[in-house]
């Protein structure tokens, strides 16, 4: 019950800030519920729970893109544009936010 309230709240963030549509969003939603490792965003170190959120943010990429034609042609574009670099990050950010609330900050 856990895994899938994880789950719906990571599309559910994905679908308000535009980087996922509800198509795509019920898509993921069973992939990721038929995925066998269990989903979590408990960690046991503030470093394993940034790459958490690097992971989610590059999972939202790949879903948004799944070709991965367009994908890595798109990356050489976005990869030498700052304002899309700072856009990574800040996404980056708000998912390590929401992992660092999950950990209770790792107190």
């Amino acid at each position: 019950m856990r895994q899938k309230k994880i789950v719906l709240f990571i599309l559910l963030f994905l679908f308000v800030t535009g980087s996922i549509s509800f198509a795509e969003m019920k898509t993921t939603k069973d992939t990721m519920m038929k995925a066998k490792a269990p989903l979590s965003l408990i960690t046991a170190t503030p470093e394993e729970g940034f790459a958490l959120a690097v992971k989610l943010a590059r999972m939202g990429v790949k879903t948004t893109q799944p070709d991965k034609e367009v994908l890595f042609m798109l990356r050489d574009v976005y990869s030498k544009d700052p304002d899309a670099l700072i856009a990574c990050s800040q996404v980056i950010a708000t998912h390590f936010q929401t992992v660092a609330a999950a950990n209770n900050y790792w107190r």
